[in-house]
């Protein structure tokens, strides 16, 4: 089993990565994190993947243990869906002593642990995430929130979990879109932080898409201990954390212009190709590094272009309520010819209406 810590004091928690580990969740709990309840939160599909069966086991453990369930899809990821939550955690019976499992994709991840942060002012939580995306971003580092209608996201608090369990088996039950979903976050590390894991996900492209076992395992680990690394370093965003969000500028507008129909992994595609047009035209990224980037992103099988039924000035729009937005003023991570990112407010009007093909 590979164990990374992420490192923030008093709050600095485990990740546990191994396929199959998923069966070990019940006697970890037990002996980490004893609780009166453990309530697993996962979406109605992840739930009959695999939800019964961890409740299943916890409860053979001896745990007393229950399940919430609510519909699959970013439509439930709202204050709502957190609200019919805690309603339901409190008829449960849930306590300032029970401990909430978020079981799923980011979706869970986001609306469980804000439901633990904010259920009778604070409970814990452990993630225990199902999708690539999740396993390799959005688990890690206590994010957590809901969207709203102006936006992805804007609504939410930093909370950590107590531990992370990452089972690489439960990938094989992902469908195929999902699994690529979660490689735009992969390739972005490769992009913002460790040039040479840009080379290994180029040398290794047939063997992560098959799922072998040895190198997605090792593509895991390597997220997450960047990752880890970055929320370290930088819990609440005020600088470094900031270089994680590549791509995510444009993609989250991308995802809301869709209604949320383009998924997460696929607008950041699209983000990361927007941005590094940009840097190619303020001249800080070559022209061959960006065909570099544009080129993995669609070996792996992810869009990187806007789809064209999304309407640009709409984009736009909600470029302008984007949370990473700092005294009006809008930040664009770019990447540079010399393998870092630069996060930077210098980005015009006229460069966001060249990248998007606003016309006058």
């Amino acid at each position: 089993m590979g164990i990374l810590q992420v490192g923030l004091g008093e709050r600095s928690y485990p990740i546990f990565v191994e396929s199959g580990c998923l069966a070990t969740v019940p006697a970890e709990l037990a002996a980490r994190w004893p609780a009166s309840c453990y309530c697993l939160v996962a979406d109605d599909t992840v739930a009959a993947l695999h939800g019964q069966e961890l409740l299943e086991a916890l409860r053979a453990a001896d745990l007393t243990a229950e399940m919430l369930s609510f519909p699959a899809g970013e439509a439930s990821k709202t204050i709502e869906t957190v609200a019919w939550l805690a309603s339901a955690a409190a008829r449960l019976g849930l306590d300032r002593h029970s401990m909430i499992i978020a079981l799923g994709g980011g979706v869970t991840g986001d609306l469980a642990g804000f439901l633990a942060s904010a259920y009778l002012r604070g409970v814990d939580f452990v993630q225990v995430p199902t999708s690539l995306l999740a396993q390799v971003d959005s688990s890690v580092g206590g994010k957590t929130g809901v969207d709203l209608p102006e936006g992805k996201n804007l609504f939410g608090a930093f909370y950590q979990p107590k531990g992370v369990f990452i089972d690489l088996h439960v990938l094989q039950t992902l469908p195929e879109i999902q699994y690529r979903n979660g490689l735009a976050e992969v390739i972005k590390y490769g992009v913002i932080r460790e040039p040479t894991f840009l080379d290994y996900l180029e040398q290794h492209r047939d063997a992560i898409l098959a799922l072998e076992p040895t190198v997605v395992s090792e593509m895991v680990l390597t997220c997450c201990r960047i990752k880890a690394d970055v929320v370290a370093a930088d819990e609440r965003e005020g600088d470094l954390r900031r270089i994680l969000n590549f791509g995510h500028t444009i993609g989250h507008a991308v995802e809301a212009a869709s209604r949320f129909e383009v998924l997460h992994g696929m607008a950041v595609a699209i983000g990361m190709v927007a941005a590094s047009r940009i840097a190619v035209s303020r001249g800080m990224l070559s022209a061959e590094r960006a065909e570099r980037i544009t080129g993995m992103i669609a070996a792996y099988g992810l869009p990187t272009e806007i789809p064209e039924t999304l309407d640009r000035r709409q984009i736009k729009s909600y470029l302008l309520t984007d949370k990473k937005r700092i005294g009006g003023t809008l930040f664009f991570i770019l990447p540079r010819s010399d393998g870092s990112v630069v996060i930077t407010d210098e980005v015009t009007e006229a460069d966001i209406d060249a990248v998007l093909a606003v016309g006058p």
